[in-house]
């Protein structure tokens, strides 16, 4: 069998299953498998396949029809125009995120000598992409609970080659973590706990320890805003990614901080996502 009929035979069986973007998807498997891009397969599609790279093609394929991300088998997504590695102990980098990265980024060009943390990071997608694009960041510290998540977002930072810039450490959001930062950013947990099983298969393949924001989802909320004003700096700033339909919650569990004189937080902000949905809150320390 050739390339181009196993492009064809892919595709056809995805659609038999209703799998979104089929097109894309075979593409993409079939580019990681041969080391190439969709230029590539479309010059080599008359050439013969050998069967250890068809046997492979046709297990990857039935993963694709049950629901399981095409992230985890490439081993590949792109964020910030960015290279990521990932796999099923991280979160796949989804492109409202990148908002959460763009805001840091315009904060940052107002400021020199930058200490940041980048908190629940997962892949560290969003603070190596700050610590490549961001001049002024001297040091941004990435943290999470997962041992797992934090071996990937070391593999990141090496093929992203910011290590001079970056410090990994294993904590319970700020269990472990000290010393007083310029700036914190997060992105994290924020689903539903109940909700979880009515997601997508491809979510669901997703690891539940990065997806479970609790009951209400907004375990983390509570528990960041709270702390974070002890390891700001003065006129320091908290960025946090929220759900679609978490501000006026996340709002209000500041609010009633503020109001208990919990916190110095101020300054309330948020900026929409691509799609116009809130999706992320700008708070900032006292000076």
């Amino acid at each position: 069998m050739n390339i181009g009929q196993l492009q064809k035979q892919g595709i056809q069986e995805l659609q038999k299953v209703g799998i979104s973007e089929p097109r894309r998807k075979i593409n993409r498997l079939l580019g990681s498998l041969l080391g190439t891009d969709s230029v590539g397969l479309m010059k080599q599609e008359k050439e013969e396949v050998k069967k250890e790279l068809e046997f492979a093609f046709e297990n990857d394929l039935q993963q694709l029809k049950e629901g399981y991300p095409i992230q985890y088998l490439t081993h590949h997504q792109e964020f910030m125009k960015l290279p990521f590695y990932v796999d099923e102990s991280v979160l796949i980098p989804q492109p409202d995120t990148e908002i959460l990265v763009e805001e840091t980024l315009k904060e940052l060009e107002k400021r020199e000598k930058v200490e940041l943390l980048d908190l629940c990071t997962g892949s560290g997608c969003v603070g190596i992409s700050i610590a490549v694009y961001a001049k002024s960041v001297q040091k941004i510290v990435l943290s999470d609970i997962s041992k797992e998540a934090l071996d990937i977002a070391k593999r990141n930072v090496r093929q992203n080659q910011v290590e001079k810039k970056v410090e990994l450490i294993q904590s319970n959001l700020f269990m472990k973590i000290q010393g007083k930062f310029d700036g914190i950013v997060s992105n994290p947990p924020y689903i539903q706990t109940e909700i979880i099983g009515n997601l997508s298969k491809e979510v669901q393949a997703e690891p539940k320890l990065a997806l479970d924001g609790g009951g209400d989802g907004l375990f983390f909320y509570r528990n960041i805003l709270a702390q974070a004003n002890q390891y700001l700096k003065p006129g320091g700033f908290l960025f946090l990614e929220i759900g679609y339909d978490q501000k006026e919650e996340v709002k209000q569990i500041w609010k009633d901080l503020r109001e208990k004189g919990k916190t110095n937080l101020s300054q309330w902000n948020e900026r929409k996502d691509y799609a116009g949905l809130d999706r992320v809150v700008l708070l900032r320390s006292e000076a």
